[in-house]
């Protein structure tokens, strides 16, 4: 063991909770002070599978979502707005993959249909009758090579 993984178990052995906590934030900013994005990328594609041994996606995911929207939502004047949508655009479908094939058939399809739902209904907000068709034929088009 080397001297600064003694004196990191030494200090790290006599911080409660909140101590540890507070110095994650500002170690984190440190650490990561002058990288670039695609430093940031490898990093946490070497870490990524080390960190989520044992570590319930399933449960986390929807948690880790809210957290997000909240902070982006709360942030509009610090962050851009457009931002939101273009992250869900983004992360949805990826989202979508991993988690749906982990789904029981029943709840899967349940899920789904509110889903195609929603997007349909939400979609298509704003649109003329003529737009509304249009699209959901398009949507009926995009599926049809699925089947």
């Amino acid at each position: 063991m080397s001297m600064m993984e003694k004196m990191m178990g030494f200090m790290m052995g006599r911080m409660d909770r909140e101590e540890k906590k507070e110095m994650m934030g500002q170690m984190m900013e440190r650490f990561f002070d002058g990288m670039t994005g695609d430093d940031k990328k490898k990093m946490m594609a070497e870490i990524m599978p080390k960190m989520m041994e044992g570590v319930n996606m399933m449960e986390l995911m929807p948690k880790m979502m809210m957290g997000m929207m909240s902070k982006v939502m709360a942030g509009g004047k610090d962050m851009q707005m457009p931002m939101m949508p273009a992250m869900m655009m983004e992360m949805m479908p990826q989202c979508l993959t991993v988690m749906l094939p982990n789904i029981l058939k029943d709840d899967r399809i349940a899920f789904v249909l509110k889903m195609v739902t929603t997007l349909i209904e939400k979609g298509s907000d704003g649109f003329t009758e003529e737009e509304k068709k249009e699209f959901v034929e398009k949507v009926a088009e995009s599926i049809k090579p699925t089947l």
